[in-house]
């Protein structure tokens, strides 16, 4: 199965030590990641062709992305060379009661500075059975909010799937975009075209302005669930956290299709790097759809995927169908494979 992912990459930064301040930082690692390359990177590794459309300048740094999108193996034909320079982000990974910090430096990237017309929609959906977006696009500027409606919405016209993370970012909106609700109206048109949402919580109240009271995680990810699939007559897959700590949280998660909800377990984890957590979530979902795995089986084996990002460094996640059926199965006792 094929899917293109459209979206910005960024330069990630982080401290070579684990856990390390930023302000005393010496030694930063360096690799590429964005929420829609994560999940691309994550259902190559899970044996689909995965297709990433952005833009990267056309320079050493542009090169160094392409190489290392290559190796995660994901096919780079519709990453078009426009622009001066990559977004860069930098991460002070948390720990304890010290919570994990996000520094972005993405102004004017070449993504962000995208021209309309750049993509050929038409020719890099043909033949293709489900295209991948997310919410931290249309934030970025005009152009990028119009060509994200414009490709779900031409995918939608070709019997092409579309799938929506309602990743929102508050710091990326403008305060006059969220007094006039600017996310809501885009969302609102994407989600239109769109047969699949990804969400939590949070999200949604920041983007739709409502409110799901409940004591309990899973209850309230229930009526979140069904609130999206409700409204914009999508499958809704949605993840609850009960938040320990920086270093611990239990994790749990909805799949709700054809007014059935599906729940997977909750599972306790001990956490590495919580970046990019969320996109293993969303690659474990689409694998299931993908590989005729039932409702069940499908947020199980999302919600393991989800857990198991947790424990390793950086956005990408690399276990296997094995190593994530294993978690499915119950083994998390963490004992030395010999």
């Amino acid at each position: 199965m094929s899917i293109v992912f459209f979206g910005e990459i960024m330069q990630r930064l982080t401290p070579a030590l684990p856990q390390q301040k930023l302000v005393v930082a010496k030694n930063l690692a360096v690799d590429f990641a964005g929420a829609e390359a994560n999940v691309a990177s994550s259902l190559a590794r899970l044996g689909h062709q995965s297709y990433f459309a952005t833009c990267l300048p056309d320079n050493p740094i542009g090169d160094h992305c392409i190489a290392t999108l290559k190796q995660y193996g994901i096919n780079t034909d519709y990453c078009l060379r426009s622009g001066h320079r990559i977004g860069s982000y930098f991460i002070e990974l948390g720990a304890s009661i010290r919570p994990s910090r996000v520094v972005y430096d993405r102004a004017d990237s070449a993504f962000a500075e995208l021209q309309p017309g750049q993509f050929d929609w038409e020719k890099i959906l043909a033949g293709k059975d489900w295209l991948f977006i997310g919410g931290i696009t249309p934030a970025l500027s005009t152009n990028c909010a119009s060509e994200i409606v414009k490709a779900a919405r031409i995918a939608n016209n070709m019997g092409v799937k579309v799938a929506f993370d309602i990743n929102y970012r508050r710091s990326l909106w403008s305060e006059e975009q969220q007094q006039n609700k600017k996310a809501e109206q885009i969302f609102s048109q994407i989600l239109h075209y769109s047969d699949l949402a990804f969400a939590n919580a949070g999200a949604v109240a920041d983007v739709f302005g409502k409110t799901f009271d409940k004591a309990d995680a899973i209850d309230q990810t229930k009526l979140v669930a069904a609130y999206l699939t409700d409204t914009f007559n999508v499958d809704a897959a949605v993840t609850a956290r009960i938040h320990k700590s920086a270093s611990s949280n239990l994790l749990a998660a909805i799949y709700r299709t054809q007014g059935e909800n599906y729940q997977s377990n909750w599972l306790d984890v001990e956490i590495l790097d919580r970046l990019g957590t969320g996109d293993a979530f969303a690659a474990g979902i689409l694998h299931g759809l993908l590989s005729g795995k039932s409702a069940q089986q499908t947020i199980d084996f999302a919600n393991a995927a989800f857990a198991l990002a947790h424990t390793c460094y950086g956005d990408q996640h690399w276990s296997d169908e094995a190593e994530i059926n294993a978690v499915v199965q119950g083994f998390t006792s963490g004992y030395v494979i010999r």
